[in-house]
């Protein structure tokens, strides 16, 4: 039944996404921005977190659920740490996943390349 829930729910998000790119003029960076802004409000308010323990990773996984991480590491850390801990919970509690995130771009660029997508010649800009 959890795998059941994690897909429901996570595959919501999924669709909410497209049905956002199909039928707004929104660029997929405004809805990435949206979606971790979501997580964070969410998250603050409490809503996020019946979610979260009713679907697991198929809350945390997607771009809310990193919103979601966010506000968690900083309202753990303020209660801790006072006023400096709403700039420092928010990495701590994220920062596997960023980690994660820089080393796979890392390898993933040095496998694949540069990634330009016209490739000039010295001759050809010479011509030109």
């Amino acid at each position: 039944m959890e795998y059941l829930w994690a897909f429901l729910i996570g595959g919501t998000f999924c669709a909410i996404g497209q049905v956002l790119i199909d039928l707004t003029a929104m660029t997929p960076a405004k809805i990435l921005v949206t979606y971790v802004v979501s997580g964070v409000v969410l998250g603050a308010l409490g809503v996020y977190e019946p979610i979260v323990e009713l679907a697991g990773a198929g809350a945390t996984v997607p771009l809310t659920g990193f919103g979601y991480n966010l506000a968690k590491g900083v309202r753990k850390a303020v209660t801790e740490d006072g006023l400096i801990g709403s700039l420092t919970g928010g990495l701590e509690a994220c920062a596997g996943g960023i980690t994660a995130a820089v080393i796979f771009a890392l390898i993933a660029a040095i496998v694949f390349g540069r990634g330009d997508k016209t490739r000039r010649t010295r001759r050809s800009v010479l011509r030109s």
